[in-house]
């Protein structure tokens, strides 16, 4: 004895599955983004201290100036004092310096008010966060052009090593970011999907 099997199974559609999926798919590319270009710029700035030279004859960085003196046949590092005879504007080199470091910190702020929109709704919550974000995206390379315009006498293009690679694509995962919420806020102006990822409970 054989059994008839329904010979036309409806299968779910390209738009069923996209919708079935894309809640997962936006909250995934949000925490991966956010932990990728905090990641990169820790590494940048902490693990390795900023030094975007990192030569044995040279180690110039945020914090560090350090030049190969041929007579002591070792690295001489520079003060502030020196640095101001040699040419180089300290100012800018502050202001460098702070528009670099206050970017780690804002991005985990707008980092936790990514998780928080994401789990409540926040309309308010993902604004400041797109708002962080943006003020990131505008530090980060303003630091790194200034530092790099004072110092280029001294730093040549093959000279760059892993920390300029890392916050150049701390920058792109950060612009990103940046896009992927707009496009969210653009496209839901009026209301979030009711739809959550994890369902809300009512208080008792």
């Amino acid at each position: 004895m054989q059994l008839k099997l329904p010979k036309n199974i409806p299968k779910p559609s390209t738009e069923q599955q996209w919708q079935k999926y894309s809640p997962w798919i936006f909250y995934l590319s949000n925490l991966f983004l956010a932990i990728g270009y905090i990641a990169l710029l820790f590494y940048a700035l902490i693990w390795e201290t900023g030094n975007i030279v990192n030569l044995p004859t040279k180690k110039i960085g945020f914090f560090n100036f350090c030049l190969w003196d041929q007579e002591a046949e070792k690295l001489d590092c520079f003060t502030f004092n020196n640095l101001e005879k040699m040419g180089i504007n300290t100012v800018a080199l502050i202001l460098s310096r702070i528009c670099i470091f206050i970017t780690p910190v804002l991005c985990l702020f707008a980092a936790t008010t990514v998780l928080q929109s994401l789990c409540f709704k926040d309309r308010d919550g993902w604004k400041l966060a797109h708002s962080l974000l943006a003020i990131c995206g505008l530090l980060l390379p303003a630091g790194l052009a200034l530092f790099l315009f004072y110092t280029k006498k001294w730093i040549q293009i093959s000279d760059l090593d892993e920390v300029f690679v890392a916050l150049v694509g701390a920058h792109v995962l950060l612009l990103l970011h940046l896009i992927i919420i707009a496009l969210y806020l653009a496209r839901f102006k009026d209301h979030f999907p009711e739809r959550r990822l994890f369902p809300t409970r009512s208080l008792p």
